[in-house]
């Protein structure tokens, strides 16, 4: 189509001028245009600040709005990283990066099975897993597919060229689970609101929210450890990827293990939250569980989505 056309244009020139600026500039234009974002998309500024009043109640009305500022110019920023990042070389990738937690991985990797990692739309999690792929091992991982199939391309293109291997989500629970049985690592986004009977509803920041149980499930089925993974960005334009140690699975006497699992997978990601509410993506519909259950409505578009867990069945 000739919107795709002219979108695919628009992200090139884009690209181009991010690839002719020099880093600190062309981040300093990725977090102008978030910030854009913020002054223009006035939905999606109310929303996300109506979430943050729910999971951080009583503060005054301008924190609020100054840790949203701050969210969307880190969104438009991590958006030039990919573009920075896909222009660099291997060594000038790892140079920027700093890692806490590394044995976590190290002991994974050495008992010779799987290994899972999940995050959430936190901080710098595309460079999280473009530097997991360079410096451990190839990392498979769910993506959602665009609207535009020309952008798509691309996008695999950036996210694929370092060794990620992405998934569709059509199907995604089988090639995660081949790739654990085979001794692969894989990697799951938790904080994405799931509408099917997969779901299982944890508490999370003060609301109910229908999860994944695929973290849970596979791991359950699998047996691997289950690593949680944050990328945080650091002063001068450098970032520390931190591991943190696998998470306790339930004992195996648990009336809920899939539910257990999933609560404590996600209570890790919000103690991240609690601790820089500034570097989660507040802008989109998580919490839409009611008293009567899970809500059957359209999912809001993102990056990526987590998958659900009937193909196991």
């Amino acid at each position: 189509m000739l919107r795709h056309l002219i979108e695919y244009g628009a992200v090139k020139t884009f690209s181009l001028l991010v690839y002719l600026l020099p880093r600190r500039s062309s981040r300093a234009l990725g977090a102008g245009l978030g910030h854009l974002f913020y002054l223009f998309q006035a939905r999606r500024r109310q929303l996300a600040i109506e979430n943050l009043k729910a999971a951080f109640p009583g503060r005054p009305e301008g924190e609020y709005k100054t840790m949203l500022w701050t969210t969307f110019g880190h969104l438009g920023c991590q958006v030039v990283e990919l573009f920075n990042f896909d222009a660099m070389s291997s060594a000038e990738k790892m140079d920027l990066i700093e890692i806490q937690g590394q044995e976590h991985v190290e002991e994974a990797l050495a008992k010779g099975k799987g290994v899972m990692y999940f995050t959430g739309h936190f901080g710098y999690w595309e460079l999280l897993v473009m530097h997991h792929s360079l410096r451990f091992t190839t990392l498979v991982v769910v993506a959602r597919t665009l609207d535009n199939p020309i952008l798509d391309r691309e996008l695999e293109r950036i996210r694929t060229h370092v060794g990620t291997h992405v998934l569709p989500r059509q199907g995604a629970i089988r090639g995660l689970l081949r790739a654990l049985i085979g001794g692969g690592s894989v990697g799951v986004m938790i904080d994405q609101h799931i509408q099917d009977r997969s779901a299982v509803v944890v508490d999370f920041l003060n609301r109910p929210a229908a999860t994944t149980s695929a973290i849970a499930t596979l791991a359950l089925r699998t047996g691997v450890p289950v690593i949680p993974a944050f990328g945080l960005p650091l002063p001068g334009g450098r970032y520390r990827m931190v591991y943190e140690a696998p998470v306790t699975p339930p004992a195996d006497d648990d009336p809920d293990p899939v539910r257990t699992y999933t609560q404590r997978c996600t209570s890790v990601l919000e103690k991240y939250i609690q601790l820089y509410p500034e570097l989660w993506l507040w802008m989109h519909r998580r919490w839409r569980v009611s008293d009567s259950g899970v809500e059957t409505v359209p999912t809001a578009a993102g990056h990526s989505e987590s998958v659900a867990t009937e193909d196991l069945n």
